[in-house]
């Protein structure tokens, strides 16, 4: 089964659809048939690093789909195109969340 991402004019997927498996690698052909910019994505990673999701940004030279920035402070992994928190998520077991005005992880 293949999965298309629909672009707005910024690049900015405002739709996720399921297409026919004999679709797959026909995003240009879809996009013409509609009038709208559709990108393939992947459940699997296998292209474009991440599953799109409404909001995520295209970006054409990654030819990668990357969430938005959770934080200021957070920054963008070249390799998997997520997000990266100034320091690590602790391995303790518990829940945490992140606190951007100390800039690390509290516990709720």
């Amino acid at each position: 089964m293949s999965h298309f991402a629909k672009l707005d004019e910024n690049n900015v997927v405002v739709f996720v659809t399921r297409g026919r498996q004999e679709d797959d690698g026909k995003e240009a052909e879809l996009s013409q048939r509609t009038g709208d910019r559709y990108v393939q994505t992947s459940y699997n990673g296998t292209i474009r690093k991440n599953f799109a999701a409404v909001g995520y940004t295209y970006d054409e030279a990654r030819d990668a789909f990357i969430p938005p920035q959770p934080f200021p402070s957070w920054t963008l992994n070249e390799e998997t195109c997520l997000w990266d928190a100034p320091v690590p998520y602790p391995e303790d077991g518990e829940l945490h969340v992140w606190d951007e005005q100390t800039t690390s992880w509290v516990q709720p």
